[in-house]
């Protein structure tokens, strides 16, 4: 295939490969990276295209195999190597959430909180942290299965609300 004739279907495919780069990105700045990059790499790869062979398969294929590279390349650079003697940093928590002083709680704070939701949240909740299942809190509480998941569910964003700087 010229020069010509590759350009013009290359070009001609950049909607069917930006939709394509669309569902593997999820973010259209990414999804024009991946497009551009595909665009690069097809356009300097040219002589290995063979005729008789499905084009836009191949140019769709190389850009799964570029996103997965740049995939993997993201994972192994965020992968952390302890090298320490006695491999000290793995034994730290990441993210505690107690940084600094003034955002910390208490167990008591926390307890608290869940205290002060009003009785019909408290129980459904205080059952399910005990280890209860939604099924067996329903059972005991002579509830719907329905309301028992919604009233856990509204007693975690209340508390999200009055714990809002625990992290």
């Amino acid at each position: 295939m010229n020069t010509l004739l590759f350009q013009k279907k290359i070009l001609g495919m950049q909607d069917n490969m930006f939709n394509f780069a669309m569902m593997l990105t999820a973010n259209k700045d990414d999804a024009q990276d991946l497009l551009q990059d595909t665009t690069l790499k097809a356009l300097d790869n040219q002589d290995k295209y063979i005729d008789n062979v499905n084009f836009k398969g191949w140019v769709l294929t190389i850009m799964r195999n570029i996103f997965i590279n740049n995939y993997r390349k993201i994972v192994r650079s965020q992968t952390v190597i302890d090298q320490t003697e006695d491999l000290y940093h793995l034994n730290l928590s990441q993210d505690s959430g107690f940084d600094t002083p003034d955002r910390t709680y208490t167990i008591k704070e926390i307890k608290d909180a869940i205290y002060s939701l009003n009785t019909e949240l408290k129980v459904p909740f205080s059952m399910f942290l005990s280890g209860y299942k939604y099924n067996e809190i329903a059972g005991n509480l002579s509830m719907p299965l329905g309301t028992v998941k919604s009233r856990i569910f509204f007693a975690r964003q209340e508390l999200q609300l009055r714990l809002k700087d625990f992290k």
